[in-house]
């Protein structure tokens, strides 16, 4: 900072001017301190943390928020696991203290996770974890044998569709066939999304039963070297991948099979080795083969609308089913299993910032996820300016109402957070109620 004022909590504040994007990574451990001081919502995320526990109703669990585990990895790859805190400004405290340039958050304990030794030595297995949000994390990294203009950590708009799929279909699924409510989807900060799944049910699902829940979105089954990627099993397909595949042969026909030319007279092999009737596969072969262009339309579109016309002349179900197991190969969510089935799988904090990137983990709407651009969210380097431009901060305004973390924030609060509260706020009461009937009810015999 250029002006004392600003770390005594001056509104005049001014910050040095950012460094370019490409050198992201070595201000990082500076711009930092700067983000977490004056832009991560501290009080917002404890309160989401707390679950209702920080209120004074008679039904609060005080060491609620004690239990949590979080995990900060500091500069040079320095790794702290098993961090608690006792309240939401000791939680603030430690964040501004060390500076994290990455936060996981964990699973609340049986027992404070710091004291975790104390409790091994006793020789009871008493330290397990007995709550955690139902998460899943897709990364598109793992669509790299599907996509062709990006690879590894790399994204661009012509493949993040994937990822705007992946929101569509689980999204509605948590929703419509479990019953979930309070779900809140973030940008990872570089590669893929995240969702936690916060109902009081959600967070209470043992492994077996979070296991369950992440065998229901298990479709994708393969790997580069397999012709059939999906398993699509029954002659008919269960209602919720008839509903998935809606969504998925949409995107695929308007964005995915042009944007990434899966037709192309480079790439259309890789489609015909996934058609079982090796007739019909080389009757394609032989018009795609003499026929490489199109003046009316795409090329992709037009290959893509002779094949679903063989396959679906063809009377044999079998060929019917390939044109859907296509459509599922290339777009169908692929999750990270293992990151759902285990309560004590840890995962990075909504706002934490990505070092490589600058980018802000935001969460996304989505009923507006269509909208949604990796590349223009929040980094570092743009929130250093706005602040820098944006004028004297008003009476009552927070520093992030005048950048661009404050639409993500107060979707974080208004969206999200309140009606999240406001939910455990009446199940407690509703549990409370309920022990002090049950008590009289015990008296009265």
């Amino acid at each position: 900072m250029t002006k004392e004022e600003a770390g005594n909590g001056r509104d005049d504040m001014l910050i040095d001017d950012p460094e370019p994007q490409d050198k992201e990574l070595e201000a990082f451990p500076e711009r930092i301190k700067l983000y977490y001081g004056w832009l991560f919502p501290h009080a917002d995320m404890s309160k989401w943390m707390a679950y209702g526990n920080d209120g004074k109703h008679p039904a609060c669990d005080q060491s609620y928020f004690g239990r949590r585990e979080y995990s900060f990895t500091l500069e040079n790859d320095i790794y702290m696991r098993f961090q608690s805190y006792k309240t939401a400004l000791e939680l603030e405290k430690a964040i501004k203290d060390h500076c994290p340039f990455k936060i996981d958050i964990g699973p609340v304990y049986s027992v404070d996770p710091a004291k975790r030794h104390a409790y091994s030595q006793s020789g009871d297995n008493i330290f397990t974890p007995v709550e955690k949000e139902l998460v899943f994390d897709i990364d598109i990294s793992d669509y790299d044998d599907v996509r062709y203009c990006c690879s590894g950590a790399d994204v661009c708009m012509d493949c993040w569709p994937l990822m705007t799929i992946a929101i569509k279909v689980i999204d509605t699924a948590l929703r419509d066939d479990f019953g979930f409510n309070h779900i809140l989807w973030v940008y990872s900060g570089r590669r893929g999304v995240h969702c936690w799944v916060c109902d009081t049910k959600a967070r209470r699902l043992n492994n077996e039963q979070r296991s369950a829940v992440a065998e229901y979105f298990r479709v994708y089954k393969g790997n580069s070297n397999s012709k059939s990627k999906v398993s699509l099993v029954g002659a008919a397909l269960h209602p919720f991948l008839v509903r998935s595949y809606n969504v998925l042969s949409d995107y695929f026909e308007r964005k995915i099979l042009c944007s990434q030319q899966l037709l192309s007279d480079e790439r259309y092999e890789n489609i015909l080795d996934m058609i079982s009737d090796e007739s019909v596969a080389s009757e394609l072969r032989g018009k795609w083969q003499g026929n490489r262009r199109s003046n009316a339309k795409d090329i992709n579109i037009v290959r893509w609308e002779q094949l679903k016309h063989l396959c679906g002349r063809k009377k044999t179900p079998g060929l019917r089913r390939c044109v859907e197991e296509i459509v599922f190969s290339y777009t169908y969510p692929r999750i990270d299993m293992e990151v759902s089935k285990h309560m004590n799988h840890l995962l990075k904090s909504p706002f934490c910032v990505h070092p490589k990137t600058g980018r802000v983990c935001i969460p996304i709407n989505p009923n507006l996820c269509d909208e949604f651009d990796p590349t223009n969210v929040p980094t570092l380097s743009k929130l250093l300016r706005e602040i820098n431009t944006g004028g004297l901060q008003a009476e009552g305004e927070k520093v992030w109402d005048r950048t661009s973390m404050g639409k993500p924030i107060r979707y974080f609060k208004d969206s999200f957070l309140q009606p999240l509260l406001k939910s455990c706020k009446e199940e407690m009461e509703a549990s409370y109620n309920a022990k002090i009937q049950q008590s009289k009810n015990s008296l009265g015999w």
